[in-house]
């Protein structure tokens, strides 16, 4: 192994390479920061770039892109209740509220920290156990993957805040809209209503974007009205010392960074799902388990430590099963597929002998990258903070222009900007009637996973349910999802009797 490092220390330890991946580091950070801009946007963008370039330059530009897309979308999700990337949507839940109580650059600086030490663990695990986790990836079929969306599932109750039955009424909302378009097994268009734009369904980012960017500005119209001058945030930025946390703060959130970081490892080797689905899963799971869930959403730092753990864990976790099979995790992954594939690589168990150099230059990469986003985004700190003295009605304009033209952008089409307006005036009526958006969000990424293995599974057993539970991995996971319900049913049973003896 460390000639293999040496291999691919020689073919990237130079200044041209190391440029290539502060500029790729620092560009995606910029796209992942823009609301309406995303790392799949970033990578869009520079793919055809890579045509000219030598392979390893071309794949290190697309990794460190990606490092920096996705760690870049805390800095909106924390200063304007805004994610920058849908793997960032969690970190607003108690990220923004930290920063309404003046405590924005030691969010920041909490997102930068677990950023950081989640692309590393991942790191570390894409490198000794990528053939190992492989092996086992390559073993979920349709009764797997329906039963690890199922237990997905369980988790909006985490996210339902207050009252589980609008959780669950969100979350069951984002599966019925996921429906919409053409049926991915028989090819039969569902809800369309004869339009064609609704054939291909609806896009996660424009949904996204309205949901969370667009309703904020509405919100922050509404209150407008009400008052003379709409302020920006204030903050103390003098009296921000390093990152902003303590060494007892750190230590206090091993556990809850262990959790995470491994959610996120194992989400983001499943193909299909990613850091989407593993920030909320991630913020849900620590939620459960906390000792203070009332807590949560208050403005904590245990909620951007689980969701900025995961969403960078999973970045590693992708490239697993995209380099030792072959298969794209994600979108992301897709697209780094499209670039290998351009420069006539082929991934999968062959490239760990054939292409040595390219292998160990991506992980010496990631290192790299990791570092390189730490560093930009420590020295960066107080500029971010110091977004905060411009004042909304200011901010909020240019936020909305940027979320419209990124629209657009992803498919070229008009109905993705009206998809944005549509999903922006239902997550505005949540906000009245205090539906949490955020279960909606996992039940529209997890509804398709789940509906479509579940035929799958169906068809291959030819209508037998009880195959879900004889294969043992597919078992375990609906016997994990039981737990899960059995457990959340009893505490929020346990709650309301604590809250009827308090009244």
């Amino acid at each position: 192994m460390l000639e293999s490092f040496a291999i691919g220390a020689q073919a990237i330890l130079d200044p041209i390479s190391l440029l290539i991946i502060i500029l790729g580091v620092t560009l995606g950070i910029v796209f992942g920061a823009i609301p309406g801009l995303s790392a799949t946007m970033a990578l869009a963008l520079f793919l055809p770039i890579t045509y000219r370039m030598t392979p390893i330059s071309g794949i290190i530009l697309l990794i460190s892109l990606y490092i920096g897309g996705i760690s870049g979308g805390l800095i909106s999700a924390i200063l304007t209740r805004i994610p920058g990337t849908p793997s960032s949507v969690a970190t607003c839940f108690d990220g923004y509220p930290m920063t309404a109580k003046g405590e924005g650059p030691k969010a920041l600086g909490v997102g930068i920290v677990y950023s950081f030490i989640g692309t590393i663990m991942s790191t570390i695990v894409l490198i000794f156990l990528a053939p190992w986790l492989a092996k086992i990836a390559i073993k979920f079929g349709a009764y797997e993957y329906f039963s690890v969306a199922l237990f997905s599932l369980t988790m909006m109750a985490g996210l339902s805040g207050k009252s589980m039955i609008k959780g669950l009424i969100s979350g069951f909302m984002g599966c019925i809209f996921a429906t919409i378009g053409m049926d991915s097994i028989g090819s039969v268009q569902r809800y369309t209503f004869g339009s064609v734009q609704l054939s291909s369904g609806f896009n996660i980012l424009p949904v996204l974007i309205g949901l969370f960017a667009i309703s904020e500005i509405l919100i922050t119209a509404e209150k407008a009205k009400y008052a003379t001058k709409l302020d920006a945030v204030q903050v103390d930025i003098k009296g921000i010392k390093g990152f902003g946390f303590t060494w007892k703060e750190f230590i206090e959130q091993k556990w809850n960074m262990l959790i995470s970081g491994l959610m996120g490892i194992g989400i983001g080797i499943l193909p299909g799902i990613g850091g989407g689905v593993a920030n909320v899963m991630a913020y849900g799971a620590v939620k459960n388990r906390s000792k203070y869930p009332e807590k949560f959403g208050t403005g904590i730092i245990d909620g951007v430590v689980a969701t900025e753990t995961s969403n960078n864990a999973a970045i590693g976790g992708a490239l697993v099963p995209l380099l030792a099979l072959g298969i794209p995790g994600d979108t992301v992954t897709a697209m780094l597929l499209g670039g290998l594939t351009i420069q006539g690589i082929a991934p999968g168990p062959l490239m760990f002998t054939q292409n040595v150099d390219i292998v160990y230059a991506i992980f010496l990469t990631m290192i790299i990258g990791a570092f390189s986003m730490l560093f930009i985004e420590f020295y960066g700190l107080r500029g971010f903070a110091a977004l905060l003295k411009i004042p909304k009605h200011y901010l909020l304009p240019g936020i909305f222009l940027f979320c419209i033209i990124g629209s657009f952008g992803i498919g070229n089409r008009l109905f993705d900007v009206w998809t944005v307006l549509l999903f922006g005036v239902l997550g505005f009526a949540f906000h009245k009637v205090d539906i949490p958006p955020s279960p909606f969000i996992l039940g529209f990424i997890i509804g398709p996973i789940m509906e479509t293995n579940l035929r799958r599974g169906l068809m291959f057993s030819q209508g037998d349910y009880t195959a879900f539970l004889t294969e043992p991995i597919s078992a375990f996971f609906l016997v994990a999802a039981a737990l899960s319900i059995t457990l959340t049913v009893r505490k929020n049973v346990k709650n309301a009797k604590k809250s009827r003896l308090q009244n």
